[in-house]
């Protein structure tokens, strides 16, 4: 995992290091320097110019520019304040402009077909959101190369793109107790089950009740990506439907009435480790009320997707008083509408500080879903998924996470890792897809190419 913290974080830690400032400065200026020698392919002939501006941003750009110079490189450094509109040709432009507490406007040059090194962050990015204030104008990084630990800013907003590839630089600072860190390959594969010599199909079970007349397919979703992600058993009910004939051959159907099913589905979850439930279920009042109380009720680990969000929220309760008297872990997966159901207001820019309020306000874990996710738990711990891309912007996209989730936490994961594992699994899997066209239906049978990446096959 990767450290993540916000610039008010980075100041204090660049506070408590004031007295070693300029070797700081030296090695962040050296890491600049190698990376853009990375960027350019050699020193021979090239050309770079370097925008610098006041603070410690241009003064590591300052430091990488005499590098360069020393390697032979021809180097031009040009001033934030004064920057011409257009900059001569270059091979590479490093853009040591402005850091993460810049607040005014900045409208970057013209740099043709030169690539880009963003220092610390791309200039006019905000370091907490990633967004780009009106009238600013942003250098496109390919690359980005951040200190001691990556700002949200890098992750999220436009400045996920902006950034390019993130290169990550140890300096020598200690960035103190993090609580928030992007998830990495590495560790969803540590985290990955071993397949146990003995298991049967009843050692990891998941139940799911999901779908209606109108959204059958979400049960058919979430059912087939629970068993591609590794539950041995699952048994699924749609109130008030009959078994479907394009549900997997291998799900098991109990059915249950159309109306008041929540006492007949509690007593169905004997020898299940984990209940997915929400997904496509409609939400008139009575679908409303039993998912509820079955929500509420169940001791087992449970997911809490889509039309079960709404049911936790429609109650002159509010959903964190009820989900409070949860025993077993609950997980959530509200996109940003579901988000404003529960709490009332949407995620707003920090989506960090949202997702976290929510787990520990209704003591779950969270997964506030978006082109980066993020995942907080009850007790504060966030992680940050970047798997996946504009392709999972599809419908059905969401009960096949619920699925993956919730055969994760049949397996008896940590529910904070299961969710952002599932996160990062639903996500890689749809990287195998088609770059165009991905339906949410194809991502099952993607799910078992991204186990044997994780598990190291061949």
């Amino acid at each position: 995992m990767l450290p993540i913290v916000t610039p008010a974080e980075m100041r204090a830690v660049d506070a408590a290091a004031a007295d070693r400032i300029d070797l700081l400065i030296e090695r962040a200026g050296a890491a600049v320097a190698r990376a853009a020698v990375r960027l350019l392919g050699g020193t021979y002939g090239r050309t770079a110019h370097v925008i610098v501006g006041p603070g410690n941003n241009g003064n590591d750009g300052r430091v990488a520019a005499r590098l360069l110079a020393d390697r032979g490189v021809r180097v031009r450094v040009f001033d934030a304040a004064a920057c011409p509109p257009v900059l001569p040709p270059a091979d590479l432009v490093i853009d040591a402009a402005y850091g993460t507490g810049f607040r005014g406007t900045w409208r970057a040059p013209d740099v043709g077909a030169a690539a880009v090194l963003a220092v610390d962050v791309p200039s006019g990015v905000d370091g907490l959101t990633g967004g780009v204030a009106p009238g600013n104008a942003v250098l496109a990084a390919d690359r980005t190369v951040t200190f001691v630990a990556l700002k949200p800013g890098l992750l999220f907003g436009e400045g996920r793109e902006l950034a390019g590839e993130l290169e990550l630089v140890d300096v020598g600072l200690d960035p103190g107790d993090v609580h928030t860190h992007l998830l990495q390959s590495a560790d969803v594969a540590d985290w990955l089950p071993a397949r146990i010599p003995d298991a049967h199909k009843w050692h990891a079970a998941v139940r799911v009740i999901a779908g209606s007349r109108t959204m059958p397919g979400a049960a058919v979703l979430a059912v087939a990506a629970a068993q591609r992600a590794g539950a041995g058993m699952v048994q699924w009910s749609t109130p008030g439907a009959d078994a479907a004939g394009s549900m997997p051959l291998e799900a098991v159907h109990r059915p249950l009435p159309a109306t008041a099913w929540a006492a007949e589905a509690l007593r169905s979850f004997d020898r299940f480790h984990a209940v997915v439930i929400g997904p496509g279920l409609g939400r008139l009042d009575d679908v409303a009320a039993n998912t509820r109380e079955v929500a509420i009720r169940t001791p087992l680990p449970i997911v809490v997707d889509g039309d079960g969000l709404f049911a936790l929220a429609w109650n002159a309760s509010g959903a964190a008083a009820l989900l409070r008297e949860r025993e077993a872990p609950t997980v959530l997966t509200p996109h940003d509408g579901e988000y404003q159901l529960l709490t009332g207001a949407r995620p707003g820019a920090d989506r960090i500080a949202a997702a976290r309020r929510l787990a520990t306000d209704t003591h779950t874990v969270v997964l506030l879903k978006g082109p980066t996710t993020v995942v907080a738990a009850p007790d504060g711990e966030v992680l940050v998924v970047r798997a996946g891309d504009a392709r999972l912007a599809t419908a059905g996209t969401g009960d096949v996470l619920a699925g993956v989730i919730g055969a994760l936490l049949a397996m008896r994961l940590d529910p904070f890792e299961a969710a952002a594992m599932g996160a990062w699994i639903h996500g890689r899997a749809a990287m195998h897809g088609p770059a165009d066209g991905l339906v949410a239906g194809d991502l099952p049978d993607l799910i078992p190419r991204v186990l044997a990446e994780l598990r190291g096959a061949p």
